[in-house]
């Protein structure tokens, strides 16, 4: 019985709270949650650098390329929150249907994007420790760890292209005239 109601609280929270309620939650975890990957990838990446440097002081500038792959997962999801913030429009219809899909739509779409880059921060934090230490051991491995550094960036993309098309689905009811 306790799981009933338990049921019943959470889909009436769902069914009664507005849609830009939902909205605004998946924009603030799109900035959120990628900024967070990208900090959580600096700081692997940031403090195995200094370690490195400190065998091989050559390698401070070229590895600095890792930390802005990191900073680059919060610009993705910088740029998904303005995009999804411009999905946003003022009905007079909060509960009709199709304003409630369109917030979950752009609830939605702010967390795949979220944690698609939390993901993403976490692979080139780790891919860009791995280059720092393995270019102050043998600095023609730098390039070939790079390379792979770059596949891990396109999972952020991946994520940034399908919160954009899950966030196409968005279409607010217009206002009745």
């Amino acid at each position: 019985m306790g799981f009933v109601l338990w049921w019943r609280e959470w889909t009436h929270a769902f069914l009664y709270m507005s849609p830009f309620v939902f909205s605004a939650i998946g924009i603030a975890l799109s900035v959120g949650i990628s900024v967070l990957g990208a900090a959580w990838g600096i700081y692997i990446t940031g403090s195995t650098l200094i370690g490195a440097a400190i065998r091989a002081p050559r390698i401070t500038s070229k590895n600095l390329i890792s930390v802005i792959f990191c900073e680059a997962v919060a610009i993705y999801g910088v740029i998904v929150a303005i995009i999804l913030q411009t999905k946003l429009e003022n009905t007079t219809q909060p509960f009709d249907p199709e304003s409630m899909r369109a917030g979950y739509s752009l609830f939605a779409s702010g967390i795949i994007v979220g944690f698609a880059n939390l993901v993403c921060g976490l692979c080139v934090g780790i891919i860009g420790s791995s280059c720092a230490l393995s270019d102050a051991q043998n600095s023609t491995l730098f390039v070939k760890i790079l390379v792979i550094e770059i596949f891990g960036s396109a999972l952020g993309l991946f994520g940034v292209i399908v919160g954009i098309i899950m966030s196409s689905q968005a279409s607010w009811p217009s206002a009745p005239i």
